[in-house]
């Protein structure tokens, strides 16, 4: 079997998966091992490498630990990551541009291990930053945190954008309505599409056993993005400064696991 196929030997569906303790020992190894390849990538995420040298590392890291990258093949995308520099809201193709001092970037890195994706990313601040370039990193981390602090079995997905949109609008950024969180397990992009925004007890009921991803995009300016003519690169309309970060998590008997949490403490690492 190609790699290929391995990737689609199970589909989406229109059911929300439930799993059960194989489940949660197996992405609990994939998303080890997703924080662990991004905590390898730390300290070349600086200024004059480029993202093409980081993406290298990447792909060398996880195929070195036994799993394969989980973006290579996927509807003909190349590269092992995605890196989006400043006004790059998501998908950044990684090249031969070097980080410069006072950019962001978040990186975007998904391994496939023993059949179960871990799926994670990060923001960086590379050198000196401005303020305001802070501040926004600041806000979506702790987006981030509230949208993953609703998850509760009886909750529901309406819980989590509004628990994100209510803070980041409150911050006066903007939360993107055009990417979302998904659905993941042994499928990379599985349902439910979950959502960043959203209002108080409403979508599916949240349960034991289910797996996605919350990865609140949130840009400085307003929430409008534009994809650019490679097909994959989504940017802010207004230009404005975006970023993003993402955690795989499972619902549990009484809240969440975070698959992807760096076992270093090395998630925020700026």
């Amino acid at each position: 079997m190609s790699l290929a196929d391995e990737y689609v030997a199970e589909s989406r569906t229109d059911r929300i998966k439930i799993h059960g303790p194989e489940g949660f020992e197996g992405m609990r190894a994939a998303g080890l091992l997703a924080a662990e390849a991004m905590d390898a990538l730390t300290p070349f995420v600086k200024p004059g490498v480029t993202t093409a040298e980081i993406d290298r590392l990447a792909r060398e890291y996880i195929m070195d630990h036994g799993a394969q990258p989980a973006c290579i093949y996927y509807r003909g995308y190349s590269h092992t990551l995605c890196i989006s520099p400043n006004h790059v809201v998501c998908h950044g193709i990684p090249s031969e541009r070097a980080l410069r001092e006072g950019d962001i970037a978040n990186v975007d890195i998904t391994v496939v291990l023993d059949g179960w994706y871990g799926d994670t990313s990060r923001m960086y601040a590379i050198g000196e930053v401005a303020p305001r370039a802070k501040r926004l990193i600041d806000v979506t981390y702790e987006a981030l945190a509230r949208g993953i602090a609703a998850v509760k079995p009886g909750a529901r997905f309406g819980d989590i954008g509004h628990a994100i949109q209510s803070y980041v609008e409150a911050q006066r950024c903007g939360v993107v309505r055009d990417f979302c969180g998904h659905g993941l397990g042994k499928v990379f992009h599985d349902s439910p599409n979950v959502l960043h925004f959203g209002r108080p007890n409403t979508g599916a009921e949240l349960k034991p056993g289910m797996f996605f991803t919350i990865e609140p995009m949130v840009n400085l300016g307003k929430p409008q993005v534009k994809l650019l003519n490679d097909g994959w690169t989504a940017v802010t309309r207004d230009k404005s400064l975006s970023a993003q970060c993402e955690h795989s998590i499972g619902v549990t008997e009484t809240g969440c696991e975070v698959f992807t949490a760096s076992p270093v403490g090395l998630f925020r690492p700026n």
